[in-house]
């Protein structure tokens, strides 16, 4: 697994945006794990910056529901239950579904699909790689493709507050080889139907491919919380 900067990435203009930008990306690479404590110290001297824009930056990532704050203990990376995450991706079923039936109708020309091509050649380039994070970032765009050409920017919001909810889980479903290839041969697929215009076809498969995550995210989840009795929850 690979982490830092995508080579020619630009840092962002303030230093709050770039420790903003720094977190997220340890988050998501698996740098920093659900329940991981986040010493300001120690990442104020790592990034090179005070704590000021640290504490913004760690509030930001609080309203997101991807750290908590304790009194005493200070931040955390968030963690999920397992019920947490099937809500979380119940949710996204309801409203991804949604979006791709409006992106559509609304894109009859080929715009959509060759942004989803472009997408998704990346995320095969990233996983050849072995880079996970890069793999992640691809994986993204190719998803918000549709949810940005529904042109609904409310509900754009709030699947991006559901996504940034489970990214650090995400790397736990592409650590395995043979879970990187169901994602490069679901995004064929769903390319395929796009290209159909078949958006019950669409959909379908987009449930799959959550459904898919969830398994192995239960797994993980089980494993990470025994002492609770296991979560409880059917995908």
């Amino acid at each position: 697994m690979t982490s830092g900067n995508s080579g020619g990435s630009r840092r962002p203009p303030t230093t709050q945006a770039f420790v903003l930008a720094e977190l997220r990306r340890a988050i998501i690479a698996g740098e920093f794990l659900p329940g991981q404590p986040l010493r300001q110290d120690a990442l104020a001297e790592r990034f090179g910056v005070s704590r000021v824009p640290l504490r913004e930056a760690l509030k930001t990532l609080e309203s997101e529901g991807q750290v908590v704050y304790e009194p005493h203990r200070g931040h955390r990376v968030a963690t999920l239950s397992l019920a947490d995450l099937l809500e979380v991706y119940r949710i996204r079923q309801l409203l991804e579904g949604e979006a791709a039936r409006v992106a559509l109708a609304k894109n009859p020309d080929g715009a959509v699909l060759n942004n989803l091509k472009v997408a998704a050649r990346d995320v095969e380039t990233a996983s050849s790689e072995g880079d996970l994070l890069r793999m992640t970032e691809a994986n993204r765009r190719f998803h918000f493709v549709l949810v940005e050409a529904a042109g609904m920017p409310r509900l754009e919001r709030v699947i991006k507050i559901l996504w940034d909810a489970t990214d650090a889980y995400r790397f736990v479903y592409y650590g395995t080889p043979s879970n990187r290839s169901r994602v490069e041969h679901e995004h064929a697929l769903m390319i395929d139907a796009f290209a159909e215009r078949d958006a019950e076809k669409l959909i379908l498969l987009l449930d799959e491919h959550r459904e898919h995550a969830v398994k192995a995210l239960r797994t993980f989840l089980e494993a990470e919380s025994p002492r609770e009795g296991g979560p409880q929850g059917a995908s």
